[in-house]
């Protein structure tokens, strides 16, 4: 199998882009990213966020710490679930310290009934984020798995501002996707939400109900 993904990879670099036809430049103009400066891309990505009903933070690097504390006191979460680690972790354990926090190092069978009970707040680092959709890029691993921001009733996830992109296919550019490709990307662009039973909206029916966004700015 591996074998065969293999040589499906190799086929597709070495293939070499077809020849526009006619009228396909004038129509790719439509598709040309933006090119939002880096306030501009901060300003998007935040309004497209809160405008799926997620909240955006944009702090200062010293502040991460406190505002995770201030979150905990405001929301009255008691239980929080991080990775073994990460850009933030040690920032995590220090913001989470007056409540109960569990490092995903087991097997899922083995603590499922505390992840899908008793956890508040499932936290993350973003990889990326995209501008002009307002879009999360989480790349789970061994470290952080997808878990957590799928399953606690709340998904907090810390991203720097200077990973804003404007586009997805700036993105994937920029950090090489073709060289590195992962094997597991999650998009995040709000919280849960669905309208299958009777066309109402309702929050958290597949996943986290909040999704908050911390954005440390630029110094």
């Amino acid at each position: 199998m591996n074998n065969a993904r293999q040589q499906i990879f190799n086929r597709l670099k070495a293939a070499q882009p077809a020849p526009l036809e006619n009228g396909s430049a004038e129509r790719a103009q439509h598709f040309h990213p933006n090119d939002f400066s880096r306030e501009e891309k901060l300003t998007h990505f935040q309004t497209a966020l809160e405008s799926n009903h997620a909240q955006v933070l944009p702090i200062d690097r010293q502040q991460l710490i406190a505002t995770l504390r201030q979150l905990c006191a405001e929301r009255g979460w008691q239980h929080a679930a991080i990775g073994t680690g990460g850009q933030w972790h040690h920032d995590f354990r220090q913001g989470l310290e007056t409540i109960q926090i569990t490092e995903y190092q087991q097997t899922i069978e083995q603590w499922k009934d505390d992840l899908f009970t008793t956890v508040d707040v499932g936290l993350t680092d973003a990889r990326a984020g995209i501008a002009d959709t307002g879009a999360l890029v989480l790349w789970p691993d061994n470290h952080q798995p997808r878990t957590l921001s799928l399953v606690p009733p709340c998904h907090v996830a810390v991203i720097r501002q200077s990973t804003l992109f404007n586009s997805f296919s700036e993105l994937m550019i920029a950090q090489q996707w073709h060289q590195q490709m992962p094997t597991n990307v999650v998009l995040v662009s709000g919280p849960s939400k669905t309208a299958d039973i009777q066309q109402t909206l309702a929050y958290g029916a597949h996943g986290p109900r909040e999704l908050i966004v911390i954005v440390v700015v630029d110094e």
